[in-house]
């Protein structure tokens, strides 16, 4: 598939514009209104494939809880016994979908208590459509994302079978809120992963106390244009980091749902990078 049309479908899933605009210049870039048809399916997410770890699994226990008030999401915890770090896992904006269940399920196959956290709570929760889900994460306030994100830290350090050691991983929106969430310094948040995450004013980095995973698409120019000021800081104030970036790879690269941009090397690169800092930070 052309860059282009990526770039136009990128744009217009972070609010660059309206789904009738996107189809129509989807339609200008494919020739026809048949050829834009057929990208659609390829383009949007297929919920179909979002079972990598089946909520069945017999390593495995999941279900919606409220584990703090207003907090609710998707708890996976290991089911041998035992005490476990706890991962807190931030979704993109599409809400708390059947792709981020699934990627909970996986942190928690790696030997974490996971929560995948639902932003859109206060909202009646993430609906199954991903344009009204997409709606909803726009009307959050910075403030409701940083409570939601910092209550549900701070319970999830108290959590039944936990360590009290929690991180946080996020991808495109919850990479940018994991980032956020960092520079308040919460002292329960002892490391974050942000993958293709929005970057902090930098100078806001000072407040940041956990180490932190930063890893970017190489294609992602809208993304990327913040890293180096991102990275400046965070030398320049003596933190933990570490910055990967994937060339040749598009924004949410790790989003297997999603044929276009599902960048299969660079994902598993990632994915083995992002438990071994976890493991390596919160054990």
């Amino acid at each position: 598939m052309e860059q282009k049309i990526i770039d136009l479908f990128d744009r217009y899933t972070h609010g660059g514009m309206n789904r009738r605009d996107f189809l129509e210049r989807l339609t200008s870039l494919a020739g026809t209104a048949a050829a834009a048809a057929a990208l659609l399916p390829i383009l949007e997410n297929n919920y179909a494939l979002a079972e990598i770890v089946p909520e069945n699994d017999p390593d495995i226990t999941a279900q919606m809880v409220e584990i703090a008030p207003g907090i609710k999401g998707y708890l996976v915890r290991p089911k041998a016994a035992g005490t476990y770090p706890v991962v807190f896992v931030i979704h993109e904006n599409r809400g708390l979908n059947p792709h981020i269940k699934d990627v909970t399920r996986r942190v928690a196959k790696e030997g974490f208590i996971a929560f995948g956290g639902d932003f859109l709570t206060s909202k009646g929760g993430t609906p199954a459509d991903e344009d009204k889900a997409r709606e909803l994460i726009g009307t959050l306030s910075p403030q409701e994302t940083v409570g939601f994100a910092q209550s549900a830290v701070d319970a999830l350090a108290k959590v039944e079978g936990g360590n009290g050691k929690v991180g946080a991983i996020g991808f495109c929106w919850g990479g940018g809120a994991v980032n956020t969430l960092a520079v308040t310094g919460d002292p329960n948040l002892k490391a974050g992963v942000a993958y293709y995450g929005m970057q902090p004013k930098p100078e806001s980095v000072s407040g940041i106390q956990a180490p932190l995973l930063l890893q970017y698409a190489g294609l992602d120019e809208r993304v990327n244009a913040g890293i180096k000021d991102y990275e400046a800081a965070l030398k320049a104030n003596n933190k933990t980091y570490e910055i990967f970036v994937y060339e040749g790879a598009n924004h949410a690269f790790n989003n297997d749902t999603n044929a276009a941009r599902y960048n299969k090397a660079a994902a598993d690169l990632a994915w083995g990078r992002t438990v071994a800092f976890l493991k390596k930070y919160l054990s």
